[in-house]
């Protein structure tokens, strides 16, 4: 059964892959929802969130920026740091004839008892035993890496295109890529950011705005907008500079609700998403 589904998913994503002209007679307007606040927690102000994912009562955290970039265990309630792992190229690449940047972490997810943690132009995903953050495996991808989920079957994975990549999620290959719609028109590059995968939807931050998009996995079609915009108050937006955006979104089954922040975000928030009114 389970071999058959992966045949028919893959299949019926590679026939939209490859008709887009199905997508353009889906032109209803796309309702909006809005975060209802459970809980407001603590977070580290110098976390500059990029992946972000919530298992057995704790949060696992990418953070990024060159030379800043990390890995992270987090108790989601007071936003004490547990355990964190630099990720740092070895100083002898940082210098010399030709020298490299340094790494900037992006996406995370958890697959069974590894995490996977994406950066965003080194073409590299480093892979790490739960328990211990010690690095097991690198897997090597062409592009951009930006945000990343898994739905028990298969690892999802943004890209600063239009798209949306389905790939292995043991060995990380590249299985198809699909487009994502919004009211029947191809979404615009450099706006699929983080994500989170639920039952049939991957959840994904809207880069440089305060929306999350809801979207169908089976079609690439954004069948919500989230609008984040009321989180913080006007006085605390006026703190952020243009990079402090939203960003981070992780969910926890065991109450249906989400956590959600952003870069360098001093609170995190327990939410669940409502019909606005």
């Amino acid at each position: 059964m389970r071999h058959q589904y992966r045949i028919g998913f893959i299949a019926l994503l590679l026939l939209l892959s490859l008709n887009s002209s199905l997508w353009a007679q889906e032109s209803a307007p796309v309702p909006t929802l809005i975060p209802e606040i459970i809980n407001v927690f603590p977070h580290d102000g110098a976390a500059f969130t990029q992946g972000l994912l919530y298992f057995d009562g704790l949060l696992y955290e990418s953070t990024g920026l060159r030379g800043e970039s990390s890995l992270r265990e987090v108790d989601p309630t007071t936003g004490e740091v547990l355990r964190i792992l630099p990720i740092n190229r070895p100083a002898e690449q940082l210098t010399g004839e030709t020298p490299q940047q340094d790494y900037f972490a992006e996406g995370l997810e958890r697959v069974d008892n590894r995490l996977i943690q994406l950066t965003w132009t080194e073409g590299e995903a480093f892979v790490y035993d739960l328990a211990t953050f010690e690095r097991l495996n690198t897997f090597n991808y062409e592009g951009e890496g930006w945000g990343l989920c898994y739905d028990g079957r298969y690892l999802f994975m943004s890209d600063s295109t239009s798209y949306l990549s389905l790939r292995d999620a043991e060995t990380f290959d590249l299985i198809v890529k699909f487009l994502v719609t919004i009211e029947g028109q191809p979404l615009r590059p450099q706006l699929l950011n983080e994500l989170e995968c639920v039952d049939e939807h991957v959840y994904a931050n809207l880069w440089n705005s305060n929306f999350i998009a809801q979207i169908d996995k089976y079609t690439g079609q954004i069948i919500a907008l989230i609008d984040a915009s009321s989180l913080l108050t006007p006085e605390e937006q006026t703190l952020l500079d243009s990079s402090q955006v939203l960003n981070g979104i992780a969910y926890n089954p065991d109450t249906e609700t989400f956590f959600i922040t952003g870069k360098q975000w001093t609170k995190l928030f327990e939410v669940r998403f409502v019909p606005k009114s």
